[in-house]
């Protein structure tokens, strides 16, 4: 299995110091590909008070031209907000300026404020992403084409020039119920699973996801993200990650989440009641057998890990770069 990053970057509680976040971001991504990590991805939500970015293409630019080998992508680009011939695009420009590293990972959204931003209906966001996912695979076919959908009209249309990957980049989807995993099926390259959830839950989501996949005559990829932390004891990894994981949790916990609709108080979201079977923390060698026992009960191809938490604005770049370190040295050998 293989190990990506994914980073939020913001800066709670107004994003006064962005700028530093950036950089750290990118400090981190290029430790990361000397410590044998495979990728780094972004998010997007937008109008958030922290400041999250909200232009995860632009800050993969950034990673690429400050790295060689990482890949480096979206988890997820909220598609139903964007235009599929400028975000097709947009793609191509990173998938050259990468040398063809770039991975489009795509996604419904599913706050309401995210939206109402863009003048979208959210009730259209399905129709919407399956326009668009279509859209994106005939703006990168290299020939000329024309679409008459509900909610879009595009003639005679070339997206020139092409991509550095063919027949084009990778398109992951992100699912967390199983309608979404059969639409992963049916129009992805891949599935990416959320990392709230548990090993139960992710496998059950993976299988749907890989019958569908089979069924359409299509070998399947599955991609797991995980909340993680890998420190020198199980103490460190609980007072270092422990506050971190929670404040995110009950933001999404907030916001209607659906890996939370069962937590009736808030006062629920306690680490001893959350960290069994959603939160791989502690030392080496008990990361190690979590993430053996994650990778056999998914197949998971890779495990992309959510260090770095937005709406607590934690760990500290110092303790980021320590954990990267320690996976790279005690984990990722293992791994095969």
């Amino acid at each position: 299995m293989k190990f990506g990053i994914y980073s939020s970057i913001a800066n709670p509680p107004r994003g006064e110091d962005l700028t530093r976040c950036v950089d750290e971001v990118i400090e981190e991504a290029r430790l990361a590909e000397q410590a044998g990590f495979d990728s780094c991805f972004f998010g997007e939500h937008h109008q958030d008070k922290d400041g999250f970015l909200p232009s995860p293409l632009i800050v993969c630019t950034a990673v690429a031209a400050s790295t060689t080998k990482l890949r480096v992508g979206t988890s997820v680009i909220l598609l139903p907000l964007h235009h599929p011939v400028k975000v097709a695009e947009d793609v191509v420009t990173l998938d050259i300026i990468s040398k063809g590293r770039v991975t489009l990972g795509v996604g419904l959204g599913y706050q309401e404020a995210d939206f109402r931003a863009f003048g979208v209906d959210m009730a259209d966001r399905v129709e919407l992403f399956e326009e668009k996912v279509e859209i994106l695979k005939k703006c990168w076919s290299g020939q000329e084409f024309s679409f008459d959908g509900k909610h879009h009209q595009i003639e005679n249309l070339t997206v020139r020039p092409d991509t550095v990957q063919q027949p084009h980049p990778p398109i992951w989807i992100g699912a967390s119920a199983r309608v979404s995993a059969r639409r992963a099926a049916n129009i992805g390259d891949a599935i990416v699973t959320t990392p709230s959830t548990t090993l139960e839950n992710t496998s059950r989501l993976i299988n749907e996801y890989s019958q569908a996949a089979e069924a359409a005559g299509k070998k399947p990829t599955a991609i797991i993200m995980r909340d993680a932390w890998v420190a020198n004891s199980r103490k460190e990894a609980e007072e270092v990650y422990g506050p971190e994981v929670l404040e995110a949790y009950k933001y999404y916990w907030k916001n209607g989440l659906r890996e939370f609709q069962s937590v009736k108080n808030e006062s629920e979201l306690t680490l001893d009641r959350i960290a069994k079977d959603r939160l791989i923390m502690g030392d080496p060698e008990e990361c190690l057998n979590e993430f053996q026992r994650w990778s056999e009960g998914t197949g998971a191809e890779s495990c992309l890990l959510r260090l770095r938490h937005a709406h607590s604005g934690g760990p500290s770049h110092a303790q980021i770069m320590k954990t990267i370190d320690l996976i790279g040295d005690r984990i990722i050998p293992y791994m095969g």
